[in-house]
């Protein structure tokens, strides 16, 4: 095996900041490993639904770019109202309550083709990276003080690395159950 051959399991830092460098790599390394069992996924696997109430490939694909647009807008930058991730994020989180409830379900995203879930994952990990790549060591590890809870830069990329993995393997589970005809 050559040196060109062989696997390299190291987080090389993406940032100035070696420990916020190696965060982001860790994000990275968790989306490598999403976009790899994307492989295989067929057009038609990206919109279906199991006879059990849970989401297709499509809506959580969009669940996990909603929720790590959300949590480094509002959580780390401090910063709802990001025109940027609203016109890349039109859809809700959620659907809405019917009969007073909550469905709890996600909103179905249905009749996009893999690749506009995939520029949309793209543009929005590339708005995190850019703002989470000059911050200062303090500045990543620095609690904000929001109206329900502290929370950190820290703390948030821990969160969304184990909020892909969780929907990683769950998109894998309804690709490897697809009905094959």
């Amino acid at each position: 095996m050559t040196g060109s051959d062989r696997e390299r399991l190291i987080l090389e830092p993406l940032a100035d900041d070696p420990e916020v460098g190696r965060w982001l790599a860790a994000l990275q390394d968790a989306r490598r490993d999403t976009l790899a069992e994307l492989r295989g996924v067929t057009p038609e696997m990206v919109d279906w639904y199991p006879a059990a109430p849970l989401n297709s490939i499509g809506s959580l694909l969009y669940h996990i770019a909603l929720v790590e647009a959300s949590w480094v807008t509002e959580e780390i930058l401090e910063d709802p109202e990001s025109p940027e991730m609203a016109a890349l994020l039109p859809w809700p989180d959620r659907e809405p309550p019917t009969g007073g409830a909550s469905s709890g379900h996600l909103s179905r995203i249905d009749s996009l083709r893999m690749d506009e879930h995939l520029a949309r994952l793209e543009a929005v990990r590339r708005y995190a990276l850019d703002h989470l790549r000059p911050m200062s060591n303090d500045e990543f590890h620095r609690a904000r003080t929001l109206e329900r809870y502290d929370v950190a830069p820290d703390w948030v990329v821990h969160h969304l690395l184990q909020h892909e993995a969780e929907h990683r393997s769950h998109i894998a589970w309804l690709r490897d159950t697809f009905p094959k005809s």
